[in-house]
């Protein structure tokens, strides 16, 4: 999406001023040639940023005085929705004071929010649950501790990344035409390490294209406008392809002896079919429309939950291509309307791999033919595809968990 891909957009420690002096060099030469490189860099952006139609000396005021931020490539490097077990991030975040605060959000905005379901479609829980996960309700955006200036963010990632450089450079440039449409004063363009925005974390080529005036100043103001940060939300989730009136999926149990080759995320069935299979809702709810569609997911293999996922949660997924973070929004959508916890237990006496381990993991599978889809120490569901191949392969329980015993497995197979 246009948020950060593969990524909950966490904020980091290690707030910078937009205008700060860079600290003196100590005058080696690596520290001097690093300089020298970032600054050529922006030289080339800034002449990128002209192309686009920005004043070229509007530009060179802007970058002059912004310093590379080693903080923000440490942390483009440790997303948490990708280095934590996935029970460990979501009960990080959906916790009882976070369910509470959402709770008095619901009331306090209540009008808002209704406002905003009835013009754009998009369930309110859904909505706050969003706005919890992403700044706690906007509670981050006041600590100058975390957020970070984000044309300084950018220009980093942009320059010093390289594996998406062009994608950086686009929503630095995108960064500088909000700017220079007046769309906020500098000093108040902050957010995550990763230039993401305001309530909801919005990265600036998503302000232009989604963001809306719904409380009628004038404004597409995210910064102090909680209405236009939340309708402006809705609008980037109904263009995704959000479906009125539809959840976004439900836990359940599976029969015993089930095919667990059918759980690939992606491959979807009518509840009906899926019914037929022996799955049921882990609550025992009856399912109001059979004829609705899902695909099955187990994000802890077959010792853990399994969910069907329903086209709303696709859409939730292009907030955040992480799978933990996508369920932890759809987890804290329902607390926060009175649902209770998941009914069956993760399972934490296994290890998720490590990044590095994840890549040594993906290396030696698409080497005995099972392809990952890339080697980038991340399990994404083209990962989990190829090990549930390899796992066919080698007579285990096909279920995309992997763990170092998995590895082990891997590593020892002739």
């Amino acid at each position: 999406m246009r948020f950060l891909p593969a990524a909950a957009i966490l904020l980091v420690l290690g707030a910078v001023s937009l205008r700060a002096e860079v600290e003196p060099s100590s005058g080696s030469p690596s520290e001097a040639g690093a300089n020298d490189t970032f600054a050529g860099c922006l030289r080339e952006i800034t002449t990128f940023a002209a192309s686009r139609g920005l004043d070229r000396g509007f530009v060179e005021t802007q970058l002059a005085a912004v310093a590379p931020d080693p903080a923000t490539l440490a942390a483009a490097n440790r997303q948490a929705e990708f280095v934590r077990p996935i029970w460990d991030y979501i009960e990080a975040t959906v916790t009882e004071a976070r369910i509470s605060a959402g709770r008095e959000k619901l009331a306090e905005w209540g009008p808002t929010l209704a406002a905003i379901e009835r013009d754009y479609g998009v369930d309110r829980h859904i909505l706050v649950a969003i706005w919890g996960v992403e700044s706690t309700y906007g509670a981050v955006l006041d600590d100058p501790s975390i957020v970070k200036p984000v044309l300084r963010s950018l220009a980093t990632l942009s320059c010093g990344e390289p594996t998406r450089a062009a994608y950086w450079r686009d929503e630095l440039v995108a960064a500088l035409q909000i700017l220079a449409e007046g769309a906020v004063p500098a000093e108040r363009m902050t957010g995550s390490w990763a230039g993401a925005m305001s309530h909801t974390q919005f990265m600036p080529k998503t302000f232009r294209e989604h963001a809306v005036d719904f409380d009628g100043d004038g404004r597409r103001d995210i910064w102090s406008s909680i209405p236009d940060a939340l309708a402006s939300t809705t609008n980037y989730l109904r263009h995704s392809g959000w479906q009125a009136g539809e959840g976004w999926g439900f836990e359940v149990t599976l029969p015993e002896g089930f095919d667990y080759r059918l759980a690939d995320e992606t491959t979807e069935r009518t509840l009906s079919e899926w019914q037929e299979r022996g799955l049921r809702p882990a609550d025992g709810r009856p399912i109001a429309d059979l004829q609705q569609r899902a695909s099955l997911a187990l994000p802890a293999g077959a010792g853990g939950p399994a969910f069907l996922l329903q086209p709303n949660f696709r859409v939730i997924l292009r907030y955040n291509t992480a799978l933990s973070y996508a369920l932890t929004v759809a987890h804290l959508s329902d607390r926060l309307r009175g649902a209770g916890g998941f009914l069956r237990d993760w399972p934490r006496s296994k290890r998720p791999l490590t990044p590095d381990e994840i890549r040594d993991l993906q290396a030696r599978l698409s080497a005995f033919g099972h392809d990952p889809g890339g080697i980038d120490g991340k399990i994404g569901p083209k990962t989990r595809a190829a090990i549930r191949s390899f796992q066919g392969s080698a007579g285990l329980t096909p279920d995309g968990f992997a763990d170092p015993d998995l590895l082990q497995r891997v590593t020892d197979r002739p």
